[in-house]
């Protein structure tokens, strides 16, 4: 994955669409090792092309069903459930809720 050197996580401890990008990546890969498969047998277990599968992790670029597809092959659909279920607090009339 191109790192890019203008990317402000580089310098400052912060979140940012790049290093979450990075951190997913890497994160799935590990996943996918730890389950002894192959990018091959991951694409074929997902239904995501080969090619997709292969410029998901040199890039991090992915559609999102295809994300989900390869989650689900993982056994860690069940992760994505939990995006957004928490309420952001904008002020404290928001807090308790």
């Amino acid at each position: 994955m191109n790192k890019s050197i203008y990317d402000l996580s580089n310098f400052f401890p912060i979140v940012t669409v790049q290093s979450v990008t990075e951190n997913l990546v890497s994160r799935i890969k590990l996943r996918r090792k730890e389950q002894h498969m192959s990018q091959k047998e991951i694409s074929a277990r997902s239904g995501v092309s080969l090619a997709s599968y292969r410029r998901f992790e040199q890039s991090g670029e992915i559609s999102l069903h295809s994300l989900l597809k390869v989650a689900a092959a993982l056994g860690y659909l069940s992760d994505f459930e939990n995006l957004f279920k928490e309420q952001k607090i904008t002020s404290l009339k928001d807090y308790g809720k």
